[in-house]
């Protein structure tokens, strides 16, 4: 049983406000728990095991549904799904199938203190969580992280990065960006673009701190705003600036969180079209993207993927990956629309 709970334990926290969702996995209509149980114990029994069958069970539920599934399971078979499904299964394959039985904020979290664990950090799956996170997201990832670990994010993020991009990382882990509103305060605006201006580009050296408070406490709507205004005191754009005057994890920090402002799925969208491209598909990355975005706005980066790179995510994953890894990255994917 510890493992189960260990894995499916849900903190349900009542957050801020709701971002509307675009998943491409959604409950499943006329859901049997103990059938799917059946189906998934016959599946890893099976010699040789039917991967197929678990893909189609586990790609086609929610994490509700799932941890139902793994509970139903337990009480049929007497033992742990999420043991069994690790002895079964190997490779990518598994990799997903584990992922997709941990809730979104399990994932990230689980991800993070794997980017941050060990020999050095992974710092592209550090920046890549932190900076694309909303509050409230972030605010349950904190929770789920001391559940799991039993750490502090904070501490772990500060005892593993240093100056001003450890700054900009516990700025954004401190959660303390503002509410959005539905009164626009120009005056506002027009000051926090001026400062922007200001503190990088109109003077030698640039003032970091301000970079930071600005960016990590403002509403998304609002500093949407601010770099439109940006443009009428700087020659430059946002992200043009910030290539000038920053560089190494703190330029791809600040980069991640303006592109995350102005368009998130957008952002998504390049990030997988840029990891099935290199060489040697980097399938962590796309994983990590799949995975943690299919109950969140995954049918978004779908349709966002189509109209900037002309065809569709899903036809991409059909010319860079094989196997049932790439059945099973499909299946997350849905239909293309």
């Amino acid at each position: 049983m510890a493992l189960v709970s260990e894995f499916l334990g849900q903190l349900s926290l009542n957050v801020g406000t709701i971002e509307p969702k675009f998943p491409t996995v959604v409950p499943a209509r006329d859901f049997d728990p103990d059938r799917d149980a059946a189906r998934i114990e016959t599946a890893i029994k099976t010699k040789g095991v039917d991967e197929q069958t678990i893909i189609d069970v586990l790609t086609k539920r929610t994490y509700a549904q799932r941890r139902d599934i793994a509970f139903a399971y337990e009480k049929r078979a007497k033992k742990d799904m999420i043991t069994a499904l690790k002895g079964a299964l190997s490779g990518s394959l598994e990799t997903v199938i584990l992922g997709l039985m941990r809730s979104t904020s399990q994932y990230d979290a689980s991800e993070i203190r794997g980017s941050i664990k060990g020999l050095g950090t992974d710092e592209e799956t550090l920046i890549e969580i932190l900076c694309s996170r909303s509050n409230d997201e972030m605010v349950e990832i904190k929770a789920v992280y001391k559940e799991l670990f039993k750490k502090d994010l904070e501490k772990d993020v500060a005892g593993d990065t240093s100056g001003n991009f450890a700054k900009l990382l516990l700025a954004l882990v401190q959660t303390k960006r503002a509410e959005p509103t539905s009164v626009v305060d120009f005056e506002k605006v027009d000051q926090d673009a001026r400062k922007l201006y200001e503190a990088g580009i109109q003077n030698k050296g640039t003032d970091v701190v301000s970079w930071i408070s600005i960016m990590s406490e403002r509403s998304v709507p609002h500093l949407q705003r601010v770099f439109q205004r940006y443009k009428s005191y700087s020659p430059y754009d946002m992200q043009e600036s910030i290539v000038k005057e920053v560089k190494g994890d703190l330029q791809k920090s600040f980069l991640v969180l303006v592109q995350c402002f102005e368009n998130k799925q957008l952002y998504f969208a390049k990030r997988l079209s840029e990891a099935m491209k290199s060489k040697g598909a980097k399938e962590k990355v796309v994983t990590r993207i799949i995975v943690s975005r299919c109950e969140v706005d995954l049918q978004k980066i779908c349709s966002e993927y189509k109209s900037n790179f002309g065809q569709t995510l899903q036809k991409t994953i059909l010319e860079h990956t094989k196997g049932d890894y790439q059945k099973a990255m499909l299946s997350l994917c849905g239909p293309e629309q």
